[in-house]
């Protein structure tokens, strides 16, 4: 009996016309987007930048730090055969 009344109810809601859409939302929708697209445009431009200098200051300080390069001896060897 609940169900009869509840797709009764549904039935009358699906056959009434749809409610009325405000003026406006298409303009505001269209000014969230926008706003929207730049944020994200800025963002992923900012995430280049840091990418590129993150790059930047690895590869000079590997230039000048040189890590592949052994440290020199901090001792010498003993002078033989003198």
């Amino acid at each position: 009996m609940a169900g009869m009344k509840r797709e009764a109810t549904v039935r009358r809601m699906l056959e009434q016309s749809p409610p009325p859409v405000p003026p406006d939302l298409h303009g505001d929708a269209a000014r969230r987007g926008a706003r929207i697209l730049r944020r994200r445009t800025l963002v992923r431009r900012a995430m280049w930048l840091l990418l590129l200098a993150v790059t930047v200051a690895f590869v000079v300080w590997a230039l000048t730090a040189r890590p592949w390069v052994e440290p020199p001896s901090e001792t010498t060897p003993p002078l033989t055969g003198w």
